[in-house]
């Protein structure tokens, strides 16, 4: 499980992705995979999010697809049927987090106090999410439950973007970023694919140049 979830975190940006018609899949991926992210999160907040990551997986074995807003066991397996590699959840719920953990399917469940951090490191976790970013405090916010929770990096996702990437992934605490500015819903929807490829290999860039 940590080996999976340490590949997702080499690259920085995990885009987050919501599919409303299945036929966008697959174009979706080749763009996130040209544009040089080979991972993303697709969120089980539409119905054809099951339907989405089986066409990416299927058509790109190697992208590393995982399922976000996952809010239950039965949308574990769901996601997990369909080829999923990780699941995302946006808050701490014991049931969901417990389930992938007795089955071995990596997961990064929401946390947004010192509290659901805490039931994070009891139970062995590594990397968690921090969500909602932006509004939950931000960076500083970050950094003030982390100087306890040495052992624990955090994925924060909400209101990340062009802008406050860098300063994000410039902190030693903080492992990828979770984001949809270079996947938004009106560019999905109106095929602008080529946008998509744009925005997301200027993030790689920027990750690069801060990471190396």
């Amino acid at each position: 499980m940590e080996k999976v979830i340490d590949k997702l975190m080499t690259y920085g940006v995990v885009p987050v992705v919501v599919i409303d018609d299945v036929t966008d899949a697959v174009p979706l991926a080749e763009a996130l995979m040209k544009g040089g992210l080979e991972c993303a999160e697709v969120t089980f907040r539409t119905e054809a999010a099951a339907d989405a990551i089986k066409a990416m997986t299927e058509n790109f074995p190697d992208m590393f697809v995982g399922a976000g807003t996952v809010l239950s066991a039965k949308q574990v397996d769901e996601a997990i049927s369909a080829g999923a590699k990780f699941i995302v959840s946006p808050g701490f719920d014991p049931e969901v987090v417990d389930y992938c953990i007795s089955k071995n399917i990596p997961i990064i469940p929401g946390t947004i106090t010192p509290s659901e951090v805490a039931q994070g490191v009891k139970r062995g976790l590594k990397v968690l999410k921090f969500f909602p970013a932006e509004q939950a405090g931000g960076l500083p916010m970050i950094k003030a439950m982390a100087a306890p929770y040495t052992g624990v990096k955090f994925m924060p996702t909400g209101g990340i973007n062009e802008k406050n990437l860098r300063d994000y992934l410039s902190f030693d605490k903080i492992s990828a970023c979770g984001g949809s500015w270079m996947v938004k819903s009106d560019l999905i929807k109106s095929g602008d694919f080529t946008k998509i490829e744009q925005l997301t290999a200027e993030a790689v860039k920027a990750v690069k140049e801060i990471r190396g």
